[in-house]
């Protein structure tokens, strides 16, 4: 299974805003970014032009990429898929995006941060309508019911960090409990429900070229 191997406070530094990859070190004072906002490598202090148009645009897809952790072919296919459903295309491909079976554990709060929950799937440890799926890229459907499942301990650990991850909120087109590791997909999700800024406008144009 592919997966982004780069640092994850180097991409933070690079879009020059928090991306919360780390789950409880962004909002501690061990955060890099906090100590360094400034973008990477040997000429990441120096003063740089305006951005043009296409590197705005190449900024936000990246941004797009790194925050669900996707690589830029699956990327390309969930824009494709997108132009072909109805709606608007940015908004169906952020919603393909957030539709994400390790982004739904994520958001349920059971796990600190997306690639933790990437690692839940991976491992067998979650369910979709009582059948196992470890694929994290799945797509869940309004209806779905996603439970956890291992060994008490492990069961045990999940709760305990579900717990503290309950300050973070979850969006509405989903119900979940942290005691019971049951999460409901009760609608898809809209733009609002994103948790996180993304200019899908930019994403589209960049792609329409």
């Amino acid at each position: 299974m592919a997966r982004v191997t780069g640092a994850s406070c180097r991409q933070c530094r690079r879009e020059g805003e928090k991306l919360f990859l780390k789950g409880p070190r962004c909002t501690s004072s061990s955060c890099a970014f906090m100590r360094r906002e400034y973008a990477p490598g040997q000429h990441g202090q120096a003063r740089r032009r305006k951005a043009s148009g296409y590197a705005t645009q190449l900024r936000e897809k990246q941004k797009a990429k790194r925050i669900y952790g996707v690589l830029e072919k699956q990327f390309r296919n969930y824009f494709v898929r997108a132009e072909k459903d109805k709606g608007a295309t940015g908004e169906v491909l952020l919603q393909l995006l957030e539709r994400r079976l390790d982004n739904v554990i994520f958001r349920a709060c059971f796990t600190f941060s997306r690639p933790s929950a990437r690692q839940l799937v991976g491992h067998g440890f979650v369910r979709v309508n009582g059948r196992r799926v470890d694929i994290p890229s799945y797509t869940v459907k309004t209806g779905d019911e996603i439970t956890v499942t291992g060994t008490d301990a492990q069961l045990k650990s999940i709760r305990e960090n579900a717990k503290l991850a309950e300050d973070r909120g979850t969006p509405e087109w989903i119900e979940a409990s942290g005691e019971k590791l049951v999460v409901k997909v009760v609608r898809l999700p809209k733009k609002s429900d994103i948790g996180m800024v993304i200019e899908e406008n930019l994403i589209v144009e960049l792609y329409s070229k």
